[in-house]
């Protein structure tokens, strides 16, 4: 919209003749506004009349006022000035004020528009990603009840065995892949806070060696393996190991949970379940 505005010139001066003039005749206003004010300040002071007299004068009043303000009722509004070099400054003053509140208002509304198309991409990506989720848990059910169906008809069976040991296999495989990419993205995304990994202890003052910090990688390796191995009590301590920012982290995103009655133990969420 600004590109199509004209071009104003913010600094412009109307000539010296056209601002005498301009001052000359607010002077002039400005000077039968005083006369009014004066005459009205007069009409205050006079006598008070007895109350049928001065009843007469108010009415009086009213009917000269009405007639007045139906006659300003019909006037067009006066322009201060006729000449076109003040005509022209107030113009462009004006155009310019316009021109400021329209690109104000461009500014305001673009910014909600870039605004609403972040939110829209991260919602349509939201939506993608469970739309992912659901199907694979539809094919893990579907799986899952071919599977039932078919060791309900036949026992286990030597190749059937084989063909399972083939697929832990497999899963062991692409579970070691899928940890070491995760261990990849955090080291690179999620190093150590200092570079020899150790921070000194808080609570004791003496020269004491500092506690050597793990990854966020190993933490999670931690909770992991807690959660599958005993996940009747998947909670584990939090040591001086753990770097406080980290643990904000996991906690804050919902990666992990506190024991609702020991806040220094925290668990996995359990995606799986």
């Amino acid at each position: 919209m600004a590109e199509y505005l004209p071009e104003i010139i913010k600094d412009s001066v109307c000539p010296v003749d056209a601002k005498e003039e301009l001052l000359d005749e607010c002077e002039s206003i400005w000077k039968e506004m005083e006369e009014c004010q004066s005459k009205l300040m007069l009409l205050g002071t006079e006598t008070l009349l007895k109350s049928d007299a001065k009843l007469s004068l108010l009415l009086m009043r009213v009917k000269a006022l009405t007639a007045e303000y139906n006659q300003w009722q019909k006037r067009s509004p006066e322009i201060i000035s006729t000449n076109p070099d003040v005509l022209l400054a107030l113009g462009k003053e004006e155009l310019q004020k316009v021109k400021n509140d329209l690109e104000m208002v461009l500014s305001t509304v673009q910014s909600k528009n870039k605004q609403l198309e972040e939110d829209l991409k991260r919602e349509q990506q939201w939506h993608e990603e469970q739309q992912q989720i659901l199907d694979a848990l539809n094919g893990i059910e579907e799986d899952t009840k071919t599977q039932v169906k078919q060791l309900s008809r036949k026992s286990l069976n030597i190749r059937a065995f084989r063909e399972l040991q083939n697929k832990m296999l497999t899963l062991k495989v692409y579970k070691e892949e899928l940890l070491n990419a995760l261990g990849e993205f955090l080291e690179e995304h999620f190093p150590l806070p200092e570079k020899g990994g150790s921070a000194k202890k808080k609570e004791n003052s003496s020269e004491e060696p500092g506690v050597e910090l793990v990854t966020l990688h190993e933490i999670l390796e931690i909770l992991i393996n807690k959660l599958i191995s005993t996940p009747h009590e998947p909670y584990i301590s939090i040591s001086d190991s753990f770097w406080p920012p980290y643990i904000e982290l996991l906690l804050r995103y919902g990666i992990a949970l506190r024991h609702p009655e020991d806040p220094n133990r925290i668990r996995l969420e359990a995606f799986h379940m």
